[in-house]
């Protein structure tokens, strides 16, 4: 029991700006199951994101002005940690062929234009989806981001570096559990009020195979995943979700 008490501290504290107390050990099963845990750690920012969608309907406001405020309190709540990872994944994959060269230009941290083009890009695709999303979908298509989490570190998938915090989840998750993640996600899906019944576990397969094949070019191209991989993950898997769950 304290280990999945470690690995939500440990879920909660990476993934928000929830404050908990620090996990009291951080080994691979407590990194393993934070990762399982992720979406449940991302609850209040899907309840945070519903919240404004559905305040700013009944207040009227406009639909665009009000998936840019749902966004930016995703993005607040989690200290834009998948942003930036998004920005600098772009940032190596369109650098250097050189591996070593592209991970040192993912280390830098500040963003090149195509980090830039690619953080516009994608944030234009989750704003212009969420303007057509109901509350529902809105906390829907966050949480299905975060699910993706698990089969990125999944057994199997390899860490591009000896360090950091993609050293420590890369392969952490047992294959067998990622899927139960996937297909938990998928059902749960079903029951979205509002849309057909396939519309839900269209969008968890749609962010699943954006996320896998980001996944599949990073392996190739970087020689595995970094905290910033799993970043970007989250950030094209909300997109995906969200264009599926738009009416």
């Amino acid at each position: 029991m304290s280990r999945w008490v470690d690995a939500a501290r440990m879920a909660v504290g990476t993934l928000t700006t929830v404050p908990v107390p620090a996990p009291r050990v951080i080994d691979r099963r407590v990194a393993g199951r934070a990762m399982l845990l992720a979406p449940l750690a991302a609850v209040p920012l899907a309840a945070a994101a519903g919240a404004i969608v559905w305040a700013g309907s009944a207040a009227g406001l406009p639909s665009l002005a009000t998936a840019a405020l749902a966004l930016g309190a995703v993005a607040l709540g989690s200290r834009g940690l998948h942003l930036d990872g998004l920005a600098d994944t772009a940032d190596g994959l369109g650098a250097s062929y050189d591996r070593a060269k592209a991970l040192d230009v993912m280390r830098r941290g500040d963003s090149g234009p195509t980090g830039v083009a690619t953080l516009v890009l994608v944030l234009l695709v989750q704003v212009g989806a969420l303007t057509a999303a109901n509350p529902v979908t809105a906390a829907a298509g966050v949480l299905v981001g975060r699910c993706t989490l698990s089969m990125a570190c999944a057994r199997g998938v390899p860490t591009a570096r000896p360090e950091g915090l993609g050293a420590t989840v890369a392969g952490s998750v047992p294959r067998a559990a990622a899927i139960a993640v996937g297909l938990a996600a998928a059902g749960l899906a079903v029951l979205l009020p509002g849309l057909p019944w396939w519309r839900g576990p269209l969008s968890v397969g749609l962010a699943y195979a954006v996320t896998g094949a980001l996944l599949w070019r990073c392996t190739k191209r970087l020689g595995g995943i970094t905290g910033d991989v799993l970043g970007a993950g989250v950030e094209a898997a909300v997109a995906a979700a969200l264009v599926a769950l738009s009416t």
